[in-house]
């Protein structure tokens, strides 16, 4: 397994915003974390990718813990963030060359044409990032994630803000992904899931409350579709 993720916990003074949750992620299938606000989503992919410190519990990311070898837990990992932090200063292509010297590529003129091309930024590369639509900006934090090829994608809310023709654009890229890749996405569209997820784990108040793969679930449940099955689990 690429993720393994033992009785994880994180709190908040008194507030436990992940509640001791265990499960697996593995390359190849693309796990789709679900979940209404707050639920702990986002607390766990930053646990994951070492920007916070677990309370409790434990998780390795390709066989590297994240309490203690989590610059080798960063190579390893691809991470958009919901808020996707960019330097609106910069052109696009000035910086994927940045972040991918970050990485200390040998092959980067070569890496980042590549990226360009699979995320469509064609186009606007010789912009600065502040000029970009928020769709673009979206390509921009995609194209940062996988410069350097990494084994684990954890993609919060990757489609944000595309329109149509663009979310089908990126949806096929991360479908492309995930054949060799362990992608973990997140997101608060029912048919985004049902399009590309493989598996499905759905949170609610920092506890898991499902964890299956998707046709299990939908079976499980006597449903065609997730979007019943996501409000009956989160109802409070």
């Amino acid at each position: 397994m690429s993720i393994k993720v033992d009785t994880l916990s994180k709190v908040y003074g008194t507030q436990k915003a992940v509640d001791a949750i265990s499960f697996e992620a593995s390359a190849g299938k693309i796990l789709g974390f679900l979940g209404p606000n707050g639920a702990g989503k986002s607390t766990t992919m930053k646990m994951l990718t070492c920007y916070l410190p677990a309370s409790a519990g434990k998780a390795m990311v390709c066989g590297f813990d994240i309490a203690s070898q989590s610059l080798e837990v960063r190579k390893n990992i691809g991470y958009l963030p919901e808020s996707n932090p960019l330097y609106h200063e910069m052109y696009v292509k000035e910086f994927l060359y940045f972040v991918g010297n970050t990485y200390h590529l040998k092959n980067l003129k070569q890496r980042v044409e590549e990226v360009i091309a699979a995320t469509g930024l064609g186009i606007e590369q010789h912009k600065k990032i502040g000029q970009l639509s928020k769709g673009y900006k979206q390509r921009v934090g995609l194209a940062q994630a996988i410069i350097h090829d990494p084994k684990v994608l954890i993609l919060d809310e990757p489609t944000s803000g595309l329109d149509p023709n663009q979310l089908i654009e990126i949806r096929k890229l991360i479908k492309e992904l995930g054949k060799t890749k362990t992608v973990i996405l997140s997101t608060h569209i029912m048919q985004e899931v049902e399009a590309i997820c493989d598996e499905v784990i759905i949170i609610n108040k920092g506890k898991i409350v499902a964890n299956h793969s998707l046709k299990g679930l939908l079976a499980e449940h006597q449903q065609n579709s997730l979007e019943p099955i996501f409000v009956k689990l989160t109802k409070d």
